[in-house]
């Protein structure tokens, strides 16, 4: 498919949708957000992205592999839950350093395994 309308939309809604991502990661403790919603919002994004320019074009610009996203989504949640339990606090116990916390950092995990697990699937049947 090359179509001009949407790899000119794809061009100006990809920064925007990244930059809500990260305003939805950010308020995901407040709020209704967090990781798993922005990883989704990631994960269109690059769908955008493959489907204007192609999933070697996507795959480029995402940087990383998405399989790798996804083991390091899931070391740094278990990294979250651990920080507890070398306290001696049950697994996943929230502990606090200042204004920043254990869930934030459960967070990025889920952010990006969402993002590896979605973009893996999308990618692999884009290629099929």
């Amino acid at each position: 498919m090359n179509s001009l309308i949407l790899q000119v939309a794809t061009r100006v809604l990809m920064p925007l949708l990244l930059l809500f991502a990260l305003f939805m990661l950010g308020r995901g403790h407040n709020e209704p957000g967090g990781g798993f919603v922005a990883g989704l919002i990631v994960s269109a994004a690059y769908a955008l992205q493959a489907f204007a320019f192609g999933v070697a074009a996507a795959r480029r610009a995402l940087l990383v592999d998405p399989e790798r996203l996804l083991g390091v989504g899931l070391l740094v949640a278990l990294g979250s839950g651990l920080l507890a339990s070398a306290q001696g606090l049950p697994f996943l116990t929230a502990l606090w350093w200042g204004g920043l916390g254990s869930p934030a950092l459960f967070d990025v995990g889920v952010f990006l395994v969402v993002i590896g697990v979605v973009l893996t699937m999308t990618f692999t049947l884009a290629e099929a």
